[in-house]
């Protein structure tokens, strides 16, 4: 009956050993650092970017993880057995170029190389996230990178509670949000961050109550103001993405023009009866709200909710996929709607994309950051505010 050592000698002579020093001129080539140790090993010190898989799980998530198989591949593990027997079980799975490392991470700590403590997630939070984790466009590294992200909600109400929710279900770490209204019980049909015990709270209140019960992972800032040119400059400032739900021109002015500034990008939602719209106004990527919309319609032709109504679920549908494009851009995954409008009709059930594009001649994204003027539109905005001062 052969002996371990015999398997492992066997193992070894059917795959490509490699010393530290030649490692480390792999991964400078652009090679994949993976390391096959178990989490308490990989929590104390790595190498920095290696991808985690438990040797025992190697078989069972390596596919998801890394789907190219030319993908070049340095395993280690603590000192060089692991690593063998995960290097020859990738090379039978059909990975073509994979390397084991000699020592392993303890040899290269020995000899002074570069590693890190890597962050990583708890394990209340790998139990929280683990739908998430097996998400090989998420991970760990996307999961605590949604963790020390920032999103800002303008509104707590129809469109910003469903996105509220989603976000902070999802780990966003930061949420912010701005309302100065109180909830009253005819809110209640539609903005579900709120309930019968909070009518004639601050709203700001009841959504900071509501979001960390769902997550305690999650720092939830409030703003009970006005949003206004004296204060949106400083109250964006930081953010990673603005998530949009204020129903009036005059503010979608401003926070378009204050986004351009500070060149964070804006996913937009609108509601109206049954009908819905989402789109993102990434700034200089694609087009911006004065592109899509230069001057305001009249009065008569853009009723508020309160005045023409809304179907409860409606903000639902559209806030949910605000939450959607919010954490695309945050994690970089896909396609976001920037330069496409996506428009939703509950009474068909059907959605419609739209192309936008930039306007060359946009009295706003057209001209130099520095030029744009923040100023109140309550007069609904004049047709072009922005015009660049003349030499």
């Amino acid at each position: 009956m052969a002996s371990f050592r015999d398997l492992l000698g066997n193992v070894k002579g059917q795959i490509k050993e490699v010393t530290t020093d030649q490692a480390e001129s792999l991964i400078a080539e652009g090679w994949l650092p993976l390391d096959v140790r178990e989490a308490d090993e990989f929590e104390q010190g790595a190498l920095e970017e290696a991808l985690f898989i438990p040797r025992g799980n190697l078989e069972l998530q390596i596919e998801s993880r890394v789907t190219d198989k030319k993908r070049p591949i340095v395993v280690y593990c603590a000192g060089g057995v692991r690593s063998a027997l995960a290097a020859h079980a990738l090379v039978q799975i059909g990975y073509e170029n994979v390397v084991s490392m000699i020592g392993g991470f303890n040899r290269w700590k020995d000899e002074g190389r570069d590693w890190s403590t890597p962050k990583v997630l708890t394990p209340d939070q790998r139990n929280r996230y683990q739908r998430h984790l097996l998400l090989p466009e998420v991970g760990q590294k996307g999961q605590l990178r949604l963790l020390n992200s920032k999103v800002l909600l303008l509104g707590a109400g129809g469109l910003g509670s469903p996105a509220g929710l989603y976000l902070a279900a999802a780990g966003v770490g930061t949420i912010g949000i701005i309302d100065m209204d109180v909830v009253d019980s005819s809110n209640l049909q539609r903005q579900i961050l709120h309930n019968v015990d909070r009518i004639g709270e601050r709203k700001v209140d009841s959504a900071k109550k509501t979001l960390t019960l769902l997550n305690p992972d999650v720092n939830v800032v409030t703003y009970d103001v006005r949003l206004g040119a004296d204060n949106i400059l400083d109250i964006i400032d930081g953010y990673d993405v603005i998530v949009d739900g204020t129903d009036n021109f005059p503010t979608r002015y401003l926070v378009n023009d204050a986004s351009l500034i500070k060149k964070i990008p804006v996913v937009h939602g609108s509601i109206f009866r049954f009908e819905g719209q989402a789109t993102v106004f990434h700034p200089y990527v694609g087009p911006c709200y004065r592109c899509f919309v230069p001057e305001p319609p009249p009065a008569e032709l853009a009723p508020s909710c309160a005045e023409a109504g809304v179907l409860g679920v409606l903000p639902g549908i559209v806030g949910s996929i605000q939450a959607m494009e919010a954490i695309k851009i945050l994690l970089d995954l896909g396609d976001s709607l920037a330069g496409r409008i996506l428009s939703y009709d509950a009474l068909e059930e059907s959605f419609r994309t739209f192309k936008i594009r930039r306007d060359p001649n946009c009295p706003a994204c057209s001209i130099d950051p520095k030029l744009i003027q923040i100023a109140e539109y309550d007069d609904l905005c004049m047709p072009h505010p922005l015009e660049a001062p003349k030499p």
